[in-house]
């Protein structure tokens, strides 16, 4: 059943998708309107693509060494009773909505941020990131990628806590017993237990940025623009599910199955993280590139 309705939606998006893909642009109401003069789909869904993949970037970037400190400490520092704790708040913290992350970053995380932008921008304007005028509102691709790394935090971390739970008590306490320090015993024994499922959590916390909707919809300034630049409320594209959501109910009919090939994209990006993650998880992945190496050698040794 699950895999049914996958393909009904994978084909229902195909088919709504086609005839805004397929058509002229600079003939129809697709040069108008929600799809702001472009000339073609793929020329529209371009700056979408990569504010989704950006924006999610940045998330990441701020979100992982914070989750796995998290859950590191709840596994092997914290005492058990805190522990508990901290993982009850950990869990409920990813059940908050979505729309309560988006009020919290527009009420507190975006004026929070604008003395370190102004900061940044002094100091560090040479960088691209932080070059341009500086914003005064504060909706900037940076304050979106804070809101978004809080949202995947929990995520990330509860799926590393269980991982770094299930290492074999017996490779710590032999590293123990080697004479290794706490640290030592977890950069020697955990990680490399644990590595595969990290990078496991790591896409699937990227999903979860990829796909969000409302909280980067209220966040970030809607504009159609490929820029680095993350201090700018005029320079950050949109991403496609937020553009989807603010641009849905005011499309015609044409317009919307082109919101709705913007979507069919993000369908495809998250299936390929996903089953990325599906593919470390198991290992697979390593062993086809071990493959695929030992073919190569073989080949090699041949010539």
């Amino acid at each position: 059943m699950i895999m049914v309705i996958l393909a009904g939606v994978a084909l229902f998006l195909i088919i709504q998708a086609i005839p805004a893909i397929t058509a002229d642009w600079q003939a129809t109401s697709l040069a108008q309107g929600v799809t702001q003069g472009y000339d073609s789909f793929w020329s529209y869904v371009g700056p979408l693509v990569w504010g989704t993949l950006w924006s999610a970037f940045l998330a990441l970037i701020i979100a992982t060494p914070i989750s796995i400190g998290i859950a590191l400490f709840i596994s092997h520092y914290a005492p058990r009773r805190l522990a508990g704790s901290l993982g009850y708040l950990v869990d409920l913290l990813a059940a908050v909505p979505s729309i309560v992350f988006g009020l919290w970053g527009i009420i507190v995380i975006r004026p929070l941020l604008i003395p370190m932008s102004d900061w940044l921008n002094a100091h560090m304007g040479w960088f691209p990131l932080f070059s341009g005028a500086v914003t005064s509102t504060g909706s900037t691709m940076l304050a979106g990628a804070v809101v978004l790394a809080v949202m995947v935090i929990p995520i990330i971390t509860s799926i590393t806590r269980e991982i770094f739970l299930q290492t074999p008590p017996l490779q710590e306490q032999a590293a123990l017993a080697l004479g290794a320090t706490k640290w030592e015993m977890i950069r020697l024994a955990v990680f490399p237990h644990a590595r595969s499922g990290m990078i496991s959590a790591i896409l699937l916390g990227l999903g979860r940025a990829l796909g969000e909707t409302m909280a980067v919809a209220m966040i970030i300034s809607p504009n159609l623009v490929y820029s680095l630049r993350i201090l700018t409320d005029g320079e950050n594209s949109q991403t496609i599910a937020a553009n989807i959501a603010l641009n849905f109910p005011i499309a015609d009919d044409l317009q919307r199955r082109a919101l709705i090939g913007t979507g069919l994209l993000l369908f495809a990006v998250s299936l390929a993280v996903n089953i990325i993650a599906r593919l470390i998880a198991t290992g697979e992945l390593s062993r086809r590139i071990a493959a695929r190496r030992r073919r190569r050698t073989t080949v090699e040794e041949t010539a």
